[in-house]
C-alpha cells in the first residue's frame, strides 16, 4: 500500500541539512554568482553553523552539480550554461508528468486540501508587482510540493536536483523573460488538477509546462 506524506513540507532538519539546505537556495537562486568562489569559513559565520556541516554540504551540492572542487584551487558554484538547457528539460519532460500524474492519484486528503490552499495563494500573487526573487520561490515551492505529494523519494530526489539546476536558467534571464502571468497560470491549474485527481490532465500540463519554459528561455538568449 503506498503511503502519502501527511504533510507537504519536509521534517525538522539536523543542522548537517539545514546548511545544506540554504546553501544550495544561495546557489540556486544565484545569490551565489555563478562560478564564484565559495569560502567554508564565510558561509559558515553567515550561517551560524560550524564549519563541519558546511563542508558537509558543500560534498553533497558537488553531486548535484552546484558547486566544483579543484584541487590547491578551492571550491567553486558552478557556470549556468545555456547548453545545459536540452539536457535539463529531456529529463524534466518525461519525469514532471510521471510526478504530476502520480500525485494526482495517490495524494492523500490532506495533501490535496494543502495543494489546493497553495493554489489560491497562488493564484492572489500581484505577478507584475512582485519580487522576481519571490515568483521564483513561489515557483520552488509549487514544484517541490508537486515531487513530495508523489510519494516516490527516488523520483523526487531525481526532479529536485534538475529543477534547481532549471531554475538557476530562470533566475540568470527571468528579467528578460515576458508572460510570467502565463507561468504563474499554469502552477494554478496544476496544483488543482492533481487536487482533484485528474491524472491524465495534470500529466500533459507538466509536459507543456517543461517545453515552454524551454521555449521561454531560448526566446530571450
Amino acid at each position: 500500500m503506498i503511503t502519502t506524506p501527511k504533510e507537504l513540507e519536509p521534517p525538522s532538519m539536523s543542522l548537517a541539512d539545514r546548511a545544506y539546505a540554504e546553501i544550495q537556495e544561495r546557489l540556486i537562486m544565484l545569490d551565489i554568482p555563478p562560478m564564484a568562489p565559495i569560502d567554508d569559513g564565510v558561509l559558515s559565520e553567515s550561517l551560524g553553523i560550524g564549519r563541519t556541516p558546511v563542508r558537509e554540504a558543500l560534498k553533497r551540492l558537488q553531486t548535484e552539480r552546484l558547486v566544483v572542487s579543484y584541487p590547491r584551487r578551492g571550491t567553486f558554484a558552478t557556470g549556468v550554461d545555456i547548453s545545459d538547457l536540452a539536457y535539463i528539460s529531456e529529463i524534466r519532460v518525461n519525469l514532471e508528468p510521471v510526478a504530476a500524474r502520480r500525485s494526482a492519484e495517490v495524494a492523500g486528503r490532506g495533501t490535496r486540501e494543502q495543494l489546493s490552499g497553495l493554489a489560491d495563494k497562488i493564484e492572489a500573487l500581484d505577478v507584475e508587482n512582485t519580487d522576481r526573487s519571490e515568483l521564483m520561490r513561489w515557483d520552488l515551492r509549487v514544484h517541490r510540493s508537486i515531487y513530495r505529494a508523489a510519494a516516490n523519494p527516488h523520483l523526487e530526489d531525481t526532479l529536485l536536483r534538475y529543477h534547481n539546476l532549471a531554475t538557476r536558467l530562470f533566475c540568470l534571464f527571468i528579467d528578460r523573460l515576458t508572460r510570467l502571468d502565463r507561468h504563474i497560470s499554469e502552477h494554478v491549474t496544476l496544483l488543482r488538477g492533481i487536487a482533484d485527481g485528474e491524472g491524465d490532465m495534470v500529466s500533459e500540463l507538466a509536459r507543456e509546462h517543461v517545453i515552454g519554459f524551454e521555449k521561454a528561455i531560448r526566446a530571450v538568449t
